[in-house]
């Protein structure tokens, strides 16, 4: 019998993290704002858990912008945070198809899930219109708590909201930024996915290969 409740990640869990789109979007950015790419790239990724917890996409460009010793203008902002925007939308649009039917059967089997995701403003704002949200019952984002995994507190919020005790609650993400310790120490268990990455290979627990494992998983 698959949980009754389950608290998921979303990227590299869900969906695959295009990390590699997000940096060149983030240098095309750069260039709508008058920086040097490289360096704005470098600030981008080096204040990652600012961007996660409290910035929105126009503040981490004005911001950005000004470390680096530019003042774009409010048209330049715009553009740029448009084009992050569309970005996101665009990651959360490419879900596969076997991961929306896994997800379905979940629920057809009475599963309750909940999204808990380290993810910036522009990705949160996203999420209300892709294919995914309705599939959840609840969501939390790091940007909207202001505070990310592995911090005991962005589960605990999940698992409250879900009207479940963590120990009730089974865990499934790649295990970036620690997010699998986290879980099991607020006492959920845990289910590593290696779908999209192979981010914590050293986890000692079950492993799936696709979201359609998790039925049968050992939890």
């Amino acid at each position: 019998m698959p949980p009754r409740f389950l608290v998921f990640d979303l990227f590299h869990t869900l969906v695959d993290g295009a990390d590699g789109e997000r940096d060149r979007v983030v240098g095309e950015m750069a260039g709508m704002v008058g920086v040097d790419p490289d360096a704005f790239r470098r600030a981008y990724r080096d204040t990652w858990d600012e961007r996660l917890k409290h910035w929105s996409v126009e503040e981490t460009i004005r911001i950005l912008t000004g470390r680096l010793g530019v003042v774009p203008s409010d048209e330049a902002v715009a553009r740029a945070a448009a084009h992050r925007r569309a970005q996101a939308r665009r990651v959360l649009d490419q879900v596969a198809p076997g991961t929306i039917e896994a997800l379905d059967a979940l629920r057809a089997g009475g599963a309750r899930l909940a999204l808990v995701s380290n993810a910036t403003a522009e990705a949160a704002e996203a999420w209300l219109a892709c294919r995914l949200a309705s599939r959840f019952d609840v969501a939390v984002f790091s940007s909207v708590i202001g505070v990310g995994k592995p911090d005991p507190r962005i589960y605990l919020a999940a698992a409250e909201a879900l009207g479940a005790a963590p120990g009730d609650c089974v865990y499934v993400g790649d295990g970036a930024d620690g997010e699998l310790a986290g879980a099991a120490a607020v006492g959920m268990r845990v289910v590593r996915t290696v779908e999209h990455k192979d981010t914590d290979p050293t986890w000692p627990g079950p492993v799936i290969q696709a979201l359609r494992d998790l039925e049968h998983s050992p939890t």
